[in-house]
C-alpha cells in the first residue's frame, strides 16, 4: 500500500514569471548539452576521422570511419555513472545545483575540445584525449536530462506535466538546430582546406559562450516544489540508489525500453544520415546539413505536439502512435534517401521526425510519473541513460555496419523497425501514467 502525501505539485509555480524562468532554465541548459553534443556527432560524420585517426584514414578509411561513430557510443557508456552520481546527488542535495554542475562540466569538456591538437601535432595522445573529453561529455550528459525533465514536469500543473515536460525535450532538436546550421554556415562560408584546418574549432569553442547564458538562466530559477517537500521530511530516503533497486527496478528497465527506438532512430537523423548522404551517396554536404537543419524543426514542433497530446489522450496512446509511425515510415524513407534528390532528402527526414516527435515529447512527464519523488531523479537519469546505451549509443556504428555487410540501406530500416516494436512493448507494460500523484509518498 501507499500513502501519498497531500501535497502534490498540481498547482504548477506561483507566477507566470516564475513558469516562464523555470521553462526556460530547463530549456537552455538542455539545448546547450545538446547542441555540444551534436557538434560533435555531425563532425564525426565527416571530419574527425582524418584530423584523430589520420594513418587509418588513409590505410582504411572505412574502419576509420566505424572507430570515428564508436567514439561517440563510448561516451554513452559512461551516461549511467552519471546518472548514477548525478541521481544521487539530485535526490539528496535537490535538482537545482546539479543542474548547475552538470552544464558547466559539459561545457568545459566541449571547449577543451575545440582546443585539442591533432594526430599530426601530437600522435597518439590525440585520440586519447579526445575519448577523455567524450567521457567527461557522457558524465555530464547523463545527469543532465534527467534534472531538466524533474524541473519542468515537477512545477508543472497537473493537467500541463506533458507540455511543460517536452521543454526540455525540445532542447534536442534546437541545440541540433545551432549545431547543423552553424556548420552550414562555416561550409558554406570557408574553404575545405580552411575548415579542415582550424574552422572545426569554431563550434566548440562557442560553446563557452552558451554556458555563460545557461548558468546565469540556471541559476534564477527556484528549487523543484517537490523536492522542498521532501527536504522538510525526516523520512527521506538516505540511500536513494539503494531504495530505486530495492523497489523500482521494474520501472528503470521499462524506462530503458521506452526509450530505445526512439533515441537510435533520432542519432542516424543526427550523424549516420549525414555521413551516408555526402559519403556514400556523394550529396554536397551544406546542402545535407541545410535539409538536416530544416528537419529539425519538425522534431521541435511534433516534440511540443507530443508532449501536449499526451496531456489530452494519455502518455501511452501517443507513444504508441509515435512509434507507428516511425515504424510505417522506414522502408519509404530509404526510398527517398536512395534518390540523392535534396527535396526528397529533405522530405524523408522531415517525415521522420513526427514520430521522433510524438514518441519523445511524452517522455519527461510519463518517466517523472514512473518513479517515487524520493528516487525520482536517480530512476529517470539511469532508465533514459541505460536507454540511450542500448539505443543511440552505437545505432550510427550498427547502421554502417549493416551497410556494409548488406550493401542494401533498407537493412537499416529493419533494425530500427525491430527496436520500434520492443519500445512499444515497454510502453504498454508500463501502463498509463497520466495524472499520477507526484508528492511524496512512503511505502508500508
Amino acid at each position: 500500500m501507499t500513502a501519498t502525501s497531500t501535497v502534490d505539485s498540481t498547482s504548477g509555480p506561483s507566477s507566470k514569471r516564475e513558469e516562464r524562468r523555470v521553462l526556460a532554465g530547463t530549456l537552455v541548459g538542455t539545448t546547450i548539452e545538446w547542441y555540444d553534443f551534436f557538434i560533435f556527432a555531425q563532425l564525426t560524420a565527416t571530419l574527425l576521422a582524418p584530423l584523430f585517426l589520420s594513418p587509418l584514414e588513409k590505410s582504411n578509411p572505412g574502419v576509420a570511419q566505424l572507430l570515428s561513430f564508436a567514439t561517440i557510443g563510448i561516451s554513452f557508456l559512461f551516461r549511467p555513472l552519471g546518472a548514477f552520481v548525478a541521481g544521487h546527488l539530485g535526490d539528496r542535495m535537490g535538482r537545482k545545483a546539479v543542474l548547475v554542475m552538470t552544464l558547466v562540466m559539459m561545457g568545459a569538456a566541449t571547449a577543451l575540445i575545440g582546443v585539442l591538437p591533432t594526430y599530426d601535432t601530437i600522435g597518439l595522445w590525440a585520440p586519447v584525449l579526445l575519448i577523455f573529453l567524450r567521457v567527461l561529455q557522457g558524465f555530464s550528459a547523463g545527469g543532465e536530462w534527467g534534472g531538466a525533465a524533474l524541473m519542468a514536469v515537477e512545477h508543472a500543473p497537473i493537467q500541463k506535466r506533458g507540455l511543460f515536460g517536452a521543454y526540455p525535450q525540445i532542447g534536442v532538436p534546437i541545440g541540433m538546430i545551432l549545431a547543423t546550421g552553424l556548420l552550414f554556415f562555416l561550409q558554406s562560408g570557408m574553404s575545405k582546406e580552411d575548415f579542415a584546418t582550424w574552422g572545426w574549432r569554431v563550434p566548440f569553442l562557442l560553446s563557452v559562450v552558451l554556458i555563460v547564458v545557461g548558468y546565469l538562466i540556471r541559476r534564477a530559477v527556484g528549487e523543484s516544489p517537490v523536492f522542498k517537500e521532501l527536504a522538510q521530511r525526516k523520512a527521506e530516503s538516505k540511500a536513494p540508489l539503494g531504495e530505486l533497486f530495492r523497489r523500482n527496478k521494474k520501472e528503470v528497465v521499462l524506462a530503458a525500453l521506452i526509450f530505445i527506438a526512439n533515441n537510435a532512430a533520432g542519432y542516424l537523423l543526427i550523424a549516420f544520415f549525414i555521413s551516408y548522404a555526402t559519403k556514400t551517396l556523394k550529396m554536397p554536404a551544406p546542402q545535407v546539413l541545410l535539409a538536416t537543419t530544416i528537419a529539425s524543426f519538425g522534431w521541435l514542433i511534433f516534440t511540443m505536439v507530443g508532449g501536449w497530446l499526451s496531456d489530452r489522450i494519455g502518455r501511452v496512446k501517443t507513444f504508441l502512435i509515435g512509434y507507428g509511425l516511425v515504424f510505417a515510415w522506414m522502408i519509404p524513407m530509404f526510398v527517398l534517401i536512395d534518390s540523392k534528390d535534396i527535396v526528397l532528402y529533405g522530405t524523408a527526414l522531415f517525415v521522420l521526425t513526427i514520430g521522433l516527435g510524438l514518441s519523445y515529447g511524452p517522455m519527461s512527464a510519463m518517466y517523472a510519473e514512473m518513479f517515487p519523488a524520493q528516487v525520482r531523479y536517480s530512476g529517470i537519469s539511469i532508465g533514459y541513460a541505460l536507454g540511450a546505451i542500448l539505443g543511440g549509443a552505437f545505432a550510427p556504428l550498427i547502421a554502417q555496419a549493416l551497410l556494409d555487410s548488406t550493401k542494401w540501406s533498407g537493412s537499416v530500416g529493419l533494425y530500427i523497425m525491430g527496436l520500434c516494436i520492443i519500445s512499444s512493448v515497454g510502453v504498454i507494460l508500463a501502463k498509463e501514467t497520466k495524472g499520477r500523484p507526484l508528492g511524496y509518498s512512503v511505502h508500508h
